[in-house]
């Protein structure tokens, strides 16, 4: 493999120049392996709505489609806040990738480097070596996608919404295997998350995650939590977990709340895989920083752009197979941030440090 190939959607706000100094990295670090990228570019979100008409115009779509992995940015942002729901940029842009390329497996790290844990609203003394721990969150079934999913008037004059959650066994035992893989290469433990005293969904759920981890990992230490109990434990204790394994509205709250506690959103990656492979054989799948557009500092080399950065090493160590050079990249993030570099712990990651300069500083020290 000479050529890594992959979409590149900015997105809104502060997209554009976090994955610039993100695409300035993977530029050098990819140069030193004697590879090649080719990145090609394309609207999603609120400038395509703004360009095109659409959060997701079918030639962005067809991009990603032939390539073998999509590099994303935030989008959406105030100016398009007015939009019926359906038409906003996160849910016209984001959900449908997910579903049309069966985008099932949300892989979040939570990391804290111990030099920072000043950063986490959370006393010192509870988390004295930093935080690690892994969010597995179902990303396409669940309440987000159940039918029906509607809002109507009724006879009496009065108005409903109704969504649905609903969950397949096999949707479920896929997302297991996902976690049990990530399990394997950590601690060996899994922390599942429901609530099965009040939803039939997270019964089943439950069910079949023992017994799948039952049939096909049992050395893989399996805990249960209702919902409510974990997002306390992540703010009392969050080391206590390893692998959090949840379905998909569960796992977009408390991979948020795992966020803050890790101090800034500025500092946080994730992966979506898909059920398909790409030409390479690997995952193909779709990588985005955790944070959103913070229009607040959009243009002013004040984003922290280590996210998108560790986004991109993301896609090189799952749909390339370069874990090496996913290793290099993220230590260099490390080294950078930890070296007098300190990143801020305002909501989306402002610093100190303008964005270009830290881009400068990650690349040194590949």
């Amino acid at each position: 493999m000479d050529t890594l190939k992959f979409a590149v959607l900015p997105g809104d706000g502060i997209g554009p120049e976090v994955m610039e100094v993100a695409l300035a990295v993977l530029e050098r670090a990819a140069e030193s392996e004697g590879l090649r990228l080719e990145p090609s570019e394309a609207d999603a979100g609120g400038i395509a709505i703004d360009r095109h008409g659409s959060a997701l115009p079918q030639e962005t779509l067809d991009l990603c489609a032939r390539s073998d992995a999509i590099l994303f940015g935030s989008v959406g942002g105030p100016k398009w806040e007015n939009l019926p729901p359906k038409e906003q940029p996160e849910r016209a842009a984001l959900l449908p990738l997910r579903k049309h390329f069966s985008l099932f497996a949300n892989i979040r790290p939570g990391l804290l480097y111990p030099e920072l844990v000043d950063a986490s609203p959370l006393k010192k003394e509870r988390i004295p070596e930093g935080i690690d721990l892994v969010c597995i969150r179902e990303l396409t079934g669940g309440i987000y996608f159940g039918q029906p999913k509607a809002t109507r008037d009724l006879p009496d004059g009065d108005r409903e919404a109704i969504d649905t959650m609903v969950y397949r066994r096999s949707e479920v035992e896929r997302i297991t295997e996902v976690a049990i893989a990530t399990a394997r290469g950590r601690k060996n433990r899994i922390c599942s998350v429901d609530k099965a005293n009040v939803l039939e969904t997270s019964v089943l759920w439950r069910q079949t995650v023992t017994d799948y981890l039952a049939a096909k990992a049992p050395e893989i230490e399996l805990s249960h939590m209702y919902v409510d109990n974990a997002a306390m434990q992540l703010a009392r204790d969050p080391n206590q977990f390893d692998v959090i394994l949840t379905e998909n509205m569960f796992g977009d709250i408390l991979s948020d709340e795992m966020a803050v506690v890790c101090g800034s959103l500025g500092m946080l990656s994730s992966a979506s895989l898909g059920t398909g492979s790409n030409r390479h054989g690997h995952r193909f799948g779709l990588y985005e920083p955790a944070g959103g557009t913070a229009p607040d500092i959009a243009g002013r080399n004040l984003a922290n752009p280590c996210a998108q950065v560790l986004s991109a090493a993301m896609m090189l160590r799952f749909s390339f197979g370069l874990d090496p050079l996913a290793d290099r990249i993220e230590a260099a993030v490390r080294k950078t941030v930890t070296s007098g570099t300190r990143t801020g712990d305002i909501a989306f990651g402002a610093q100190s440090v303008g964005t270009r300069e830290m881009g400068e500083a990650i690349i040194k020290n590949l």
